[in-house]
């Protein structure tokens, strides 16, 4: 299954150009999205002039693209290795371990069939000397589906376990976590209007159709590694705004039904392009590279 990483940049942009345009995605998750695809296996790295390559693929171009790679090697995001005389470039270990996670997170199903009527409800109380906690523990909050309910009270409609997701970020003392059903007079169609915007997720879907549901998406893009990229970091992005909410309480018309469909369906007619095309630029380690270096 491809993957993505759990704590993408919330900044980047989905809002995209005309109706065939791409949209508009930060390198960084251009990056992460070749290696939750292509470099999640442990033994294989990527020559750093290859990912240059990569990044061009989706028009970025050189000198911004080594500033991406020179600034996720400086957070640890990524690793270098030396290859006889040349860097290769890998996920660290702990990258690799939200790709996985991120990616069964991007494609959870978002069309919420199967509801139990459980809610995970979510509490908690950092010191103000922890600002910078707080920050990290909303933004893991959000891709997990919570919603704010109100002032320090998270909702989520799935059962999520909040020890794995939050474990690292040393807060756990700090919380109160529950499972737990709506009670007269709280009705569930206004808990959802409460802690979600729904206008704004459908847009969202709205605008990913526009550009994905065509017989050929994307038709200025490079190749099929390119469109994978940009497909997966969109619907990557864009499921980290949709909490999966029950299906009777959505709108008949319901996008995200359509776009998972989409989105599932063009997944599926590039992989094994792009996949050829990456294994041209993949280098196990035990083998040399284009230059005859190990």
């Amino acid at each position: 299954m491809p993957g993505s990483v759990l704590p993408l940049d919330p900044g980047a942009a989905l809002d995209g150009g005309p109706d065939s345009s791409p949209t508009a995605i930060r390198p960084q998750t251009h990056v992460l999205m070749f290696c939750g695809i292509h470099l999640l296996d442990p033994g294989l790295t990527v020559p750093t002039p290859a990912m240059v390559d990569v990044l061009a693929r989706v028009g970025v171009g050189e000198h911004a693209a080594r500033s991406t790679v020179n600034r996720m090697l400086q957070r640890g995001t990524l690793q270098s290795r030396r290859v006889g005389k040349r860097s290769h470039l890998a996920p660290t270990t702990a990258t690799r371990v939200t790709l996985a996670r991120g990616g069964e997170r991007a494609w959870q199903s978002p069309v919420n069939r199967t509801w139990d009527g459980q809610w995970t409800l979510l509490g908690f109380s950092l010191p103000e000397s922890r600002r910078a906690d707080r920050h990290l523990l909303r933004s893991r909050l959000e891709w997990a589906g919570f919603g704010l309910l109100q002032n320090g009270l998270w909702v989520a409609p799935r059962r999520i376990d909040v020890a794995e997701l939050l474990g690292p970020l040393d807060v756990l003392d700090h919380l109160k976590v529950f499972r737990a059903e709506v009670a007269a007079p709280t009705q569930v169609a206004e808990l959802i209007d409460d802690a979600w915007d729904l206008a704004g997720i459908a847009r969202g879907y709205a605008r990913f159709l526009q550009r994905w549901d065509r017989p050929d998406p994307l038709p200025g893009a490079a190749d099929d590694l390119a469109r994978q990229l940009w497909l997966l970091g969109e619907w990557t992005l864009l499921a980290r705004t949709d909490p999966g909410l029950p299906v009777e309480y959505l709108p008949a018309d319901w996008p995200a039904v359509r776009a998972e469909h989409v989105a599932l369906r063009l997944r599926a007619r590039y992989e094994a392009a792009a996949a050829a095309l990456a294994r041209e630029l993949v280098v196990p380690m035990h083998e040399p590279d284009g230059d005859g270096n190990r």
